[in-house]
């Protein structure tokens, strides 16, 4: 690891809390959840420290990110594999409100607190939870903004 890893700017940050915070865990779980054992070895501090020193231009070209690791490995990976578009880590929230989360949404969104700050209405509300749950829609992003939006009512301004 750097030994101050904030000193190495946006790169820092992403080493001192987005890898370990975040991107680590999740693939230690995907990983853990299949019996598989992951390294990343690009994470190597000697390597690090050295991309940290290679120029920006060279890391970014035109609208390519990554421009001088890609040409590097060019030779070792398919196209499909070095051009593909990012990917991350996403939460499935579509499939959480059509099961696990179903019933904290509706209690939630059509609880009577909620409907009483005149944010929502009700029977738009219900229509967005039966669409998604029944499959006939993907409402999960709208119900996640409600459903939060709602939560942070109740955690900072109902107290």
């Amino acid at each position: 690891m750097f030994r101050n890893p904030l000193s190495f700017g946006t790169l820092g940050v992403d080493v001192a809390t987005y890898l370990p915070d975040d991107l680590l865990v999740k693939m230690d779980i995907a990983t853990m959840a299949h019996s598989l054992e992951a390294r990343s070895p690009i994470l190597d501090h000697v390597f690090m420290e050295f991309a940290a020193s290679i120029p920006s231009s060279f890391k970014l070209r035109g609208l390519t990110k990554k421009y001088i690791f890609k040409r590097a490995v060019r030779d070792l990976l398919p196209a499909a594999v070095i051009d593909r578009p990012k990917m991350g880590f996403g939460v499935p929230t579509d499939r959480c409100f059509r099961r696990e989360l179903r019933e904290l949404a509706y209690d939630t969104l059509l609880d009577r607190r909620c409907l009483d700050r005149g944010l929502f209405r009700r029977e738009i509300v219900r229509r967005l939870l039966d669409e998604h749950v029944s499959g006939g829609a993907e409402w999960h992003p709208h119900i996640w903004c409600l459903l939060f939006l709602e939560l942070w009512f109740q955690r900072f301004i109902d107290r």
